[in-house]
């Protein structure tokens, strides 16, 4: 039996989270869980969501644990990741009233 593309779609978006959710209980493992994660959403063009967005590094694919690998600030609207493995910076727009 064939799945339709929204079926799909469904399906990684679940297996996405649940990686997430072992990439953070997983020090070892981190990094791989996110990197397949990532290899999910772009196979089948799946939208990570925001909050999943913020919790690797874009550069190094790295999981970021705020104090461990990776220094989080908050300055002039912007929330400001540095990761401390590829030494480079992300920058996400935060508004005080979403958050």
């Amino acid at each position: 039996m064939k799945r339709n593309k929204s079926e799909e779609k469904e399906i990684a978006l679940e297996r996405i989270k649940i990686l997430f959710e072992e990439a953070r209980r997983s020090e070892k493992y981190a990094d791989r869980y996110v990197e397949l994660a990532r290899k999910i959403a772009m196979k089948l063009k799946v939208k990570m969501p925001s909050e999943l967005k913020r919790r690797f590094c874009r550069h190094c694919n790295s999981y970021l644990r705020p104090g461990k690998n990776s220094r989080i600030r908050a300055s002039r609207g912007k929330l400001i990741s540095y990761c401390f493995k590829c030494k480079k910076y992300s920058r996400f727009v935060y508004h005080k009233n979403r958050l």
